[in-house]
């Protein structure tokens, strides 16, 4: 029997993966978002929203295990602060955009119009949903195996460089030490259509504003609303002398801890 097209795409992302899958049926669910399944409506056809859950769990599992047996000298605050840096949507979409997974995706027509296979969402979630085929098909070890090898290079920038990707944190513990309270973060617009909203939100410490940050969730754009507070509390304004000098002084700490 000919092989299909679809089979062909199958064959090619275990290979790019260097593992084999137990059946078509479960990657191909691992690769099958809900608006397809919405938008067929076809008896028995499975989105990968549950895989994505397990994936999560067993992604998580096996990064905090490898920073554990790997980093014995780091504290838990650093070790969860590198494994967020990790697990990130954007850390997992950039490994999502190297094996192009995006290429295998089956979207609905309006997700795939709205470029719904370049989505930083659906490659995070789509790379966990395969995590989660590759654990159900072949076990813990196999899995292991295949996300350690796509993420060793994440981890290694992570934990030599990524302490200060958690902007949010750092800020946090820059404003708790300098005895200015927590920075507050505030929804000041919603742009764009539902499916692809855009959140603008503000950062304030002690009533004053001191940056914004955009991304396609609250979360995102509350730590690029921290990074952009951060840097203008080190671009050396006079006003901000006592909080860059204390922030200078946490880096320097940080790098010799390293």
């Amino acid at each position: 029997m000919p092989i299909s097209h679809r089979q062909e795409q199958l064959r090619e992302l275990e290979s790019k993966l260097n593992t084999r899958f137990s059946s078509d049926e479960l990657i191909d669910q691992a690769l099958t978002h809900s608006s397809y399944v919405n938008e067929t409506k076809k008896a028995g056809l499975l989105d990968n929203e549950r895989l994505e859950f397990l994936g999560d769990a067993v992604l998580k599992l096996i990064i905090s295990e490898y920073l554990f047996k790997s980093f014995p000298e780091k504290a838990e605050g650093d070790l969860t602060k590198i494994r967020a840096a990790v697990v990130s949507d954007l850390s997992l979409s950039n490994i999502a955009r190297q094996i192009d997974i995006g290429k295998y995706l089956t979207l609905g027509k309006n997700e795939k119009n709205s470029g719904g296979d370049r989505k930083k969402s659906n490659l995070a979630n789509a790379l966990e949903s395969i995590i989660a085929a590759i654990y159900l098909s072949s076990g813990f070890e196999e899995a292991r195996t295949v996300v350690i090898g796509l993420l060793k290079g994440a981890i290694e920038n992570a934990s030599s460089e990524g302490f200060m990707i958690d902007y949010k944190s750092a800020l946090q513990e820059l404003c708790q030490k300098n005895k200015w309270g927590l920075p507050f973060y505030k929804v000041a617009k919603e742009l764009g259509p539902k499916h692809k909203r855009v959140f603008l939100i503000e950062v304030k410490i002690k009533g004053a504003r001191y940056g914004s940050g955009r991304g396609l969730s609250k979360k995102e754009a509350e730590q690029n609303a921290a990074k952009q507070t951060l840097e203008k509390i080190n671009s050396g304004d006079p006003k901000n002398k006592g909080i860059s000098d204390m922030f200078f002084g946490m880096l320097s700490k940080r790098r010799a801890e390293k």
